[in-house]
């Protein structure tokens, strides 16, 4: 399916056909196929240049997967609200610098990274941050005699979770009572809610119950349908690193950089 408009991909694509857009202004065409969550195989200027590139190629190549989604990634980036990632930086450090401490929360695949960011937050930006996941005692303990959905949230409140403090989670959905999809995450949301704490999200699709309720929140574009999970958990890893070394959170050089000069701020006074 060859064309100049969006559409003439839309169709292509539910069809199942291999696609190439004509249009001389690429990187816009980028930002607009990624808001359609749709990425053409190929892109020229005009039939001429789709004209060469089928002689060259001798005909239309399959794209391959991993350029496929590394397009997506790219059309992804794209997308990504930089306000809401300056907010959830700048709410952090606030939460930080008054004394507070940072509850992490995530299943599966985002409770590895709970872990990984826990590390982080501690070490690099001298934040007391913490997981229920890391526990696999307690966590096991409170789903087998209270149930899955308060297994969160109940660890919260003998975190003596308060107003000075914040929750960050990590999640494909957000959670959703209605779907009964990550309905421990919406129970802990509630109690810290309730307990005045700051709340913060990377979260993909709609953002769930953690966009309703978070004070900023950072959503992962859906650019593909078919790998909603990858992308949101991918990109997870990709947004915490950028929080971590954030100026407004940072205050140790990480390992490689200390070895190359970097220079470590002095650790934020608390209140």
């Amino acid at each position: 399916m060859v064309g100049d408009g969006v559409t003439d991909v839309q169709a292509g694509k539910r069809l199942s056909l291999r696609t190439a857009f004509l249009g001389p202004r690429k990187w816009d065409a980028a930002r607009i196929f990624g808001e359609l969550a749709v990425v053409p195989d190929f892109w020229g200027a005009d039939l001429a240049e789709f004209a060469t590139h089928l002689t060259e190629a001798g005909g239309m190549p399959e794209r391959s997967f991993s350029a496929t989604y590394l397009a997506e990634s790219v059309a992804l980036l794209e997308r990504l609200d930089v306000a809401s990632i300056e907010a959830v930086a700048t709410g952090l450090a606030q939460v930080r610098d008054r004394g507070g401490r940072l509850f992490i929360l995530g299943v599966g695949g985002s409770a590895g990274h709970a872990g990984h960011a826990v590390n982080d937050f501690r070490k690099i930006c001298g934040f007391e941050a913490y997981t229920p996941t890391d526990n696999v005692a307690e966590l096991t303990a409170r789903i087998n005699d209270e149930g899955w959905d308060t297994c969160f949230s109940e660890w919260l409140k003998v975190s003596r979770i308060s107003r000075k403090d914040a929750v960050l989670v990590f999640s494909v959905g957000g959670g959703n009572q209605a779907k009964n999809v990550s309905v421990s995450l919406v129970r802990a949301l509630e109690v810290a809610k309730e307990a005045g704490a700051r709340v913060f999200g990377i979260v993909g699709k709609d953002g769930g119950f953690t966009r309703e309720v978070a004070d900023a929140c950072i959503l992962v574009p859906v650019v593909s349908p078919d790998r909603i999970t990858p992308h949101t958990e991918g990109f997870c890893a990709v947004l915490w690193h950028l929080l971590v070394s954030h100026p407004a959170l940072k205050v140790a050089a990480t390992k490689w950089e200390s070895l190359t000069g970097g220079v470590c701020a002095p650790l934020p006074t608390t209140r």
